[in-house]
Order: structure tokens, then sequence, then C-alpha cells
């Protein structure tokens, strides 16, 4: 069996937790016989020494579709599909905000897409794009995947409902490599010291959290690289940012072990996560978790999370400070160990990897 993977063109230049999913997935897959390539931008693939093209990233249509329409391989998507949406909430009298309530999701997508072609920020491979729109190239996606795989059966509901096409889906929840977080030192937890790991950006929503976090006896760490497109508003979290704050810039996943354990609470108060890995790592080594009810967190931490409302700076602050009193539980860690692991992931999509090539 033999595989490639293909995501967004910049996976590996602006890394994210796509990234992450993406390797992961396939070093497991690889222990367990299964061969899989990662598509090198650089140069032209030969499809047919592939039983299965798999994408990552259902928002990118176009980069899919240049590949599918060269090729009779069949396919299937891991659909990460995250939804933008807070826009209209965040900012509501801003130019994204505008276009947000205006053109809705897809437009605005399509928007993105072909305003950085526009610009040379990023080159736009599949032109009939342009015609075609973001929600019918992403239909056309799906009417023919051999089969979804996204990471929660709340994001299987959103991507039906969004699209309204019917396809096979295989739930095929996100994880954490155990082997590369597993620890021995005792390390002292600093009781007043959060941490929030991820691409600064304003989903991630680090600005409310700075402003709820200068209001308390806290530490706050913030580890991540501000987005390409948002050096505003990483500024204007500088800019906000109390000596209370540090900032760290990205870090390699085994570099953040320390980071995780010394910190009582990990936070990412989202306008928007399917997961949040940063979440599933923090809980694992020991840390409470606050995130935001928005997407799919749910699905994960179910009622061991302390959750917060990310447009309200009171509502994450009153969140910090419950979880601050909890103690912590090592039922998540044990949920995390029987449930989201790169292995479960991997087996559950070698299973539909073979339900699919059975049926050819």
């Amino acid at each position: 069996m033999r595989i490639l993977f293909i995501s967004r063109k910049t996976i590996f230049l602006v890394p994210g937790g796509d990234t992450v999913q993406m390797v992961e997935t396939a070093n497991e897959l690889k222990k367990m016989g299964v061969e899989v390539d990662i598509f090198d931008q650089q140069i032209e693939v030969d499809y047919m020494n592939y039983d299965l093209l798999h994408f990552f990233n259902l928002t990118r249509p176009a980069d899919i579709l240049f590949h599918t329409t060269k090729s009779d391989v069949p396919y299937v998507v891991s659909t990460i599909f995250v939804q933008y949406d807070f826009y209209k909430y965040l900012s509501p009298y801003s130019g994204m905000g505008l276009a947000t309530r205006l053109v809705g999701l897809d437009g605005i997508e399509y928007l993105k897409t072909t305003l950085k072609h526009g610009l040379g920020k990023e080159k736009l491979i599949y032109f009939p794009y342009v015609w075609k729109g973001q929600k019918k190239s992403i239909q056309e996606v799906l009417i023919n995947a051999e089969a979804i795989l996204p990471n929660s059966a709340s994001e299987a509901k959103r991507v039906s409902k969004s699209y309204g096409i019917e396809v096979a889906e295989y739930i095929v929840p996100n994880g954490i490599n155990t082997q590369e977080f597993c620890f021995t030192e005792d390390t002292e937890r600093v009781s007043n010291l959060l941490i929030c790991v991820g691409q600064i950006e304003p989903r991630k929503n680090q600005l409310n959290l700075i402003r709820a976090a200068n209001q308390l006896d806290v530490s706050l760490v913030i580890i991540g690289n501000p987005a390409p497109n948002h050096r505003a508003y990483f500024e204007e979290c500088k800019k906000v940012a109390t000596e209370k704050v540090t900032f760290v810039t990205r870090v390699k996943q085994k570099q953040l072990i320390p980071y995780y354990l010394s910190s009582a609470i990990h936070i990412l108060p989202s306008w928007f996560e399917t997961t949040g890995l940063s979440s599933l790592e923090a809980a694992y080594l020991g840390c409470k978790i606050i995130v935001s009810p928005n997407g799919d967190t749910k699905d994960y931490f179910g009622d061991y999370a302390t959750y917060c409302e990310p447009q309200s700076v009171q509502s994450i602050k009153e969140a910090i400070i419950g979880a601050l009193k909890r103690e912590f539980s090592d039922e998540l860690k044990q949920v995390i160990e029987s449930n989201f692991t790169w292995r479960k992931a991997a087996e559950r999509t070698k299973e539909c990897y073979q339900s699919i090539l059975a049926k050819l």
C-alpha cells in the first residue's frame, strides 16, 4: 500500500497543527507497514506510483483540484475544517468583519485565495477556481472523494451541513505522540503560571487572553510565531501586555515539555478550534486546561476542561480564577492515552485505506 500525502503549499514554511497531524500520521503509518510519501512542492508527481492520494485541508480546494484533475488515482481528504465566521464578531466594522457579513465564509476564503495570488504572496495553481469559487470547488472535491477523515463527529456534521454532500466518513481523532511527551524528571509547577501555545493570530485570541491576565496575579507565557498576515495583531498584543506576559518564539515540540511541566494551566481561548493540539499535549503533561467551546473542543475534553467565551475578557478571567482553584485530574490523561494518540489516528486511517482499496 503506497500513499501520497498532499497539503497546502505553506505546510512547512508556516507550520501549524495540520503540519503536526500530517507528519505524525505519516510516521505512525510507516511503522505499520504503509508506504507514505509527503508531496514535495518542487517536483512533478507520478500519480500512478500510488494507490491513494491523501489530502489535508478542505478549505484549500484549489490545491486539491490541481492534483485530482490531473489524476485518476482515488483520494481521501482530512478535512481540518476551520470556520472563520468569528471575524464578523471580532471586528464588525473592519474590512474583514464587513466582508464576512457581506459574502459569508466561502466568500471570505475565495477573497483570501485570490488576493494572495494577486499580491504575489501565494500562487494559485488551479486557475478554474477563479470562476468556480470556493463553495463549488469544495463540493467538487467532496463529490469525487472516496472518503473524508474529519477529526471529530462534530466536524463531520459541520462539513455535511455546510456543503450538503454525502460522502463516506471515517472519524480520525487528533492526538499526541506519547513517546515524544514521556518524561521522568520531577519538575516543580508554578501555581500561578499560565501558558498558551499556538500561532499568534486573531483566531487564537491571545489579545483578550492578555487583557484578562493583566487583571490577575498570574504570569503568562505565550509561545508561538505571529501568522504572516497578522503582524499588526502581534504588535497590538505586545503593546497591551504588561510585565506579567512573556513572549517566546515557536519552539520544537520536545522543547515545549519543560514549559508544560512547569505551568499550572494551559489556556487556548480561541474563537474556533477543531482540537487544539497544544491543549492535548499540555493536559497529558499535567496542565489544567482552559479552552473555548467553539468548534470541536468538547468532543475531546468533555467535562475535564474549563470553558470560556472568547469574546468576553471577563469570561476568560473567571475561567482562569476557577481553574486556579481546581485540582488537576489524571482522568483526562488516561482518556488521551486511550483515545487521542497518533497511533490511534494511524490505525483508523489505515482502516479507511483498506476499506477503500478492497472495493476498487
